[in-house]
């Protein structure tokens, strides 16, 4: 093939990729204030017992999920919830009766790529590693995974 067509071949290869690319968008600082709200709204709005908040934050198909350990088999479950249970949970009391002053919440956003970001809320008890989109136009969380702390094995 000669140098005229390999170049003309070349050429049209990064038009076409050009003309079909989504447009990128670069993180902003708004985006990572966005972001940070959602979590924010997530997990206070869980120790507030405030629903509206905790609705805010979620995709309305968010899917919430945890692996544990079944005690009689040994054997892993997948233990899972939707944004309406979770809501639902919330509005019943959610974390109400952990003490303010032993409440963590802190958010730490690991990586943001476009529209999507994922981030780790360290809790009390527990880590939520959380999936976010940018949703018509606000940030909303769409997957949770999460884990409580090991529990001190019993005395005998």
């Amino acid at each position: 093939m000669n140098r005229t067509v390999r170049g003309t071949l070349a050429a049209l290869a990064l038009l076409t990729a050009a003309t079909f690319a989504a447009p990128l968008r670069a993180q902003t600082a708004a985006d990572s204030a966005a972001i940070r709200a959602a979590a924010l709204d997530y997990i206070d709005g869980w120790y507030a017992a405030d629903a509206a908040r905790m609705e805010r934050a979620l995709h309305p198909e968010l899917a919430k999920r945890i692996v544990a350990t079944d005690p009689q088999t040994g054997r892993s479950r997948l233990g899972q919830m939707g944004s309406s249970m979770l809501v639902a949970q919330t509005a019943a009391g959610g974390g109400r009766d952990i003490p303010p002053a032993s409440r963590l919440d802190e958010v730490r956003i690991l990586d943001i790529y476009n529209g999507t970001a994922s981030v780790r809320v360290t809790a009390t008890g527990w880590i939520d590693y959380m999936h976010l989109a940018r949703w018509n136009g606000a940030w909303k969380i769409v997957n949770v995974l999460w884990q409580t702390e090991p529990r001190p094995a019993a005395r005998p």
